[in-house]
Parts: structure tokens; sequence; C-alpha cells
């Protein structure tokens, strides 16, 4: 996507372009309102302050979106699609896949969520590995580190839906 065709768009067709990076109201609306951009690192930037941080509603409500980590995306959506693509890289051997199923169980179990971090750039070792660590923070730490993966994940995705080489 061009930046310059985005800002041209009515906000409800921006709005549908921005929604599958991260399905957040107050974040779509306040990228869609601060239109036009002058580039894509401009855009990245609004992107980045409006998700710093994300409310706690917000952050609940944007992880039905998300699958288990090492669980394949089902369906067609953007967000399947994407989730796929991040999840792509990750060594899916027998050992690790076991250890991933048992560590959500865990940690679903601790936090009544899904487990949920940036898995693009990283190895499923490095993932296993933060998901250990993670279940033993304690709610408000874990919602803080929730919503940074969030963050992440949403800049990442928007980095590369506008072609965008840094997705801070």
């Amino acid at each position: 996507m061009d930046v310059l065709i985005f800002n041209n768009l009515d906000a409800e067709a921006a709005a549908n372009i921005l929604r599958p990076c991260i399905d957040i109201d107050r974040w779509i609306d306040s990228i869609v309102s601060e239109r036009p951009f002058g580039s894509t690192e401009e855009l990245l930037s609004q992107a980045c302050n409006a998700a710093n941080p994300f409310s706690e509603e917000e952050i609940v409500s944007a992880m039905a979106h998300h699958p288990r980590i090492g669980e394949r995306a089902e369906g067609g959506s953007a967000e399947a699609t994407l989730s796929r693509g991040e999840q792509s890289g990750l060594n899916m051997e027998a050992d690790i896949k076991e250890q991933l199923a048992a560590g959500n169980r865990a940690y679903e179990e601790r936090f009544d969520s899904v487990f949920l971090i940036r898995a693009a750039g990283r190895s499923s070792e490095e993932i296993l590995a933060e998901l250990n660590r993670r279940r033993t923070n304690d709610d408000k730490t874990e919602t803080r580190e929730v919503g940074e993966q969030l963050r992440e994940i949403a800049l990442l995705r928007l980095g590369a839906l506008f072609d965008s080489v840094s997705a801070r």
C-alpha cells in the first residue's frame, strides 16, 4: 500500500486497511484521523504513539483474534493469513510442539488467556523460553508484556503492509 493512496481513502476504507494489523478502534481511529501522512515513517510513528500503551480492555479485545502460538490459524481472514505467515518460520518438531502445547495449557490456566508473543523473527526455542519465563509474571506485569507484544505485532504488520523496512 502506498501512503499517498492511503491518505486519499475514505475513513471506512482506511480503517479496513488497518484493522488486520490490530482490531482496536481507538488505535485505528487515531491513525485515520491524523491523515495525511507525508511518509510511511510518519504513519508508523503515529501508529507507535497510538499503541503506547493499549488499555487493559483493548488488550483483552485484541487477544480474541490471536491463535495459540504453535497452532495454525484457521480461516481466510486477513488476521489468520498474517498469523500463519508470522509463525511459518517456527520449528515444529514433535518435541518443541509438545512443549509449546504444555506451556500454552499452563499459561492459560495461570492467566485465563492465550500466550501472545511476536513470533516473526524468533525461533521456537526462544518463544518457548519466553513462554516459560512469562508464566511466572504477576498479572499486571503480564498484561503490560502482552500489550507490548500486541504493539510489536501491529507495527510489524503495518510496516509490511506499507512495505516499510523498519516497523519500530
